[in-house]
């Protein structure tokens, strides 16, 4: 492997010029049907004519370094190609989820200070709503003055991750982020090693996580490799797909194994080239089940967006403590603490980069936000807020979460953001929002409301159909259970502790609005 490029976009130059004829992007018949899009291969060659046309529009539309676009592409090939064409420009993109509704989306378009944004044509109706003035199309205009050429440092992406405290917090994501996370993956050792110019990894996952721009993407244009981005999970045709797009590497969420292994035993169970997954959040009791079934290794694998590659922990390597959530055992380049109450090898797991500098492909800072940048970096480490135990080799078990945030289906969703749009509903005196264990996503959202109003199954259906026109549809209440009272502290703050006690037995009886929350179409 040769050293990482400076940038995103170099380091898409460079598999061009070396992979020209091999694809790079697949699509395939569903999510071509679903896009309304052409399916089959895209090769290197091809990407790289469209990235260059979109590079000289750009360059005489006046686009360049310090500039921000929103891209709201969803998991089209298109995506790729203006992000690569803008990184050549110094533009950072700022990826959108098209599921957020407006008031999500005027927030980040402000507080970004997008200058413009490439949308699908169905969602350019609700972000002219919420971006007033940002033009939804690029502009043309006289050709920008030639600035330098991007650095590792520079500014590739801004991504928004919900916070424990309020609105999401946009993490400025360096050229050197992502040329990190795919120098890792690339090199990844073990049962997760790469073979150079074989590769098809198909991934479901959203272009707007991480995970699957930042790893998958990369990995990819590193290793000489074919990505698969699917517009979704489909779990009825996925064995179908993954056949049929000879897929050798997949990327899953907890969830998906969880809805696969619930479908009959069949004899094309194993009918696949999948050599291994690339994930997290499996069911400790469906891990090793699923393996034996289809016939390849889950690699359970940690790392936030605020991380990067900078901190990664994958159980690339035996043994795996399959079935105990582990997630590994750190490599020479993390250097890990386990912040304890009681002195046991169990407690909120802090992690740096090994080296001279502890913050090499994490993210550079929180967009206007110092003091929580601050705050994430106390003491030189970064304060993860997973609760973690250590086995005695050394290997990292997940446990909980000590953020108050609430994992669904792969989803972070911070809980004040939801009591915050909950708490405006008229019939609402107060709320409190905690996570309720799903058999399928893993996590739902629970809410627990003091109305002044009359509670009934009616109300709790107006609530949860009011939060959807409001917030994301994942975020609204799941379950809601109306209360005479909340669990506060004498300071009148909520008893995070106590909620999630009152939660568990509240779930048998409470009102039951799981089936509200679809995607407005």
């Amino acid at each position: 492997m040769t050293h990482p490029a400076a940038t995103v976009f170099e380091t898409f130059t460079r598999a061009a010029d070396t992979h020209g004829d091999r694809p790079w992007l697949s699509v395939t018949p569903e999510t071509a049907a679903a896009y309304g899009i052409e399916p089959g291969d895209i090769t290197y060659a091809a990407a790289l004519h469209a990235v260059q046309h979109l590079r000289t529009r750009y360059a005489r539309a006046g686009y360049h370094q310090g500039h921000r676009v929103g891209l709201l592409l969803e998991n089209r090939p298109s995506f790729f190609f203006h992000w690569f064409a803008l990184n050549a420009l110094g533009v950072s993109i700022v990826p959108l989820n098209p599921d957020l509704r407006i008031i999500e989306l005027s927030y980040v378009i402000a507080h970004s200070e997008l200058v413009a944004i490439v949308a699908i044509p169905a969602r350019h109706a609700a972000l002219a709503e919420a971006g007033g003035s940002v033009p939804i199309t690029a502009p043309d205009a006289d050709p920008a003055p030639v600035t330098r050429p991007g650095t590792a440092v520079d500014e590739a992406a801004l991504l928004y991750t919900s916070g424990t405290t309020g609105r999401p917090k946009g993490c400025v994501l360096p050229n050197r982020y992502f040329t990190t996370a795919g120098d890792w993956y690339a090199n990844l050792s073990g049962l997760g090693a790469m073979r150079s110019g074989s590769e098809r990894m198909l991934t479901p996952l959203p272009l707007f996580h991480m995970n699957a721009l930042a790893y998958s993407a990369m990995a990819m244009l590193m290793t000489g490799g074919c990505l698969i981005p699917l517009d979704r999970f489909h779990p009825r045709s996925w064995w179908r797909t993954v056949r049929e797009s000879g897929a050798t590497v997949v990327h899953y969420l907890g969830v998906m194994p969880a809805i696969l292994m619930a479908d009959p035993p069949s004899a094309e169970d194993q009918a696949h080239t999948v050599r291994f997954g690339f994930g997290a959040g499996v069911d400790g009791k469906l891990h090793a089940p699923f393996e034996q079934r289809f016939g390849f290794p889950l690699i359970e694998a940690w790392a936030m967006t605020e991380t990067g590659a900078g901190a990664v922990v994958a159980a690339n390597q035996e043994p795996r403590h399959i079935g105990t959530y582990c997630f590994g055992r750190p490599g020479p380049d993390v250097e890990t603490r386990i912040i304890s109450d009681d002195g046991t090898e169990q407690g909120e797991l802090l992690v740096r980069h090994a080296g001279p500098d502890p913050r090499h492909g994490f993210f550079r800072e929180y967009l206007k936000d110092p003091d929580a940048t601050a705050e994430a970096w106390a003491d030189g480490w970064f304060h993860t807020g997973d609760v973690v135990r250590r086995g005695p080799d050394g290997s990292m078990h997940f446990v909980d979460r000590r953020k108050n945030v609430i994992r669904r289906s792969g989803e972070n969703i911070a809980a004040v953001e939801v009591e915050s749009a909950l708490r405006q509903h008229p019939s609402v005196t107060a709320v409190a929002v905690a996570p309720t264990q799903d058999p399928v996503r893993g996590e739902e959202v629970f809410a627990c409301i003091v109305t002044n109003g009359e509670p009934s199954e009616s109300l709790a259906t107006e609530i949860t159909a009011w939060c959807v026109d409001r917030l994301a549809y994942y975020k609204a209440p799941g379950y809601i259970a109306f209360v005479p009272e909340l669990p506060l502290t004498s300071t009148q703050k909520i008893q995070r502790g106590e909620l999630r006690n009152l939660v568990t037995t509240l779930t048998p009886t409470a009102h039951d609005t799981r089936a509200l929350k679809r995607r407005p179409t």
